[in-house]
């Protein structure tokens, strides 16, 4: 079950709640009691890492099938 990050807006606490998806922009009660809370967005890296240089051209190598970045519908 996905974990969601949200921040009351009456005392500025920061939590997190596991809930379903279809839930997560249902109201969410601070662990102090207060209703008035807001969903933070995630900040999430997907794949690679800032070490690795950036591929170079639009080669399509990497085998991923498709076009996923390989610069082939362009």
């Amino acid at each position: 079950m996905p974990r969601y990050e949200y921040r009351c807006r009456s005392c500025g606490d920061t939590f997190e709640l596991s809930r379903p998806m279809a839930e997560s922009a249902a109201p969410a009660a601070c662990p102090s009691g207060h209703e008035d809370s807001v969903k933070l967005l995630s900040t999430v890296a997907v794949g690679g890492s800032s070490s690795a240089p950036a591929p170079r051209g639009g080669g399509g190598g990497g085998g991923g099938g498709g076009c996923c970045g390989g610069g082939c519908c362009g």
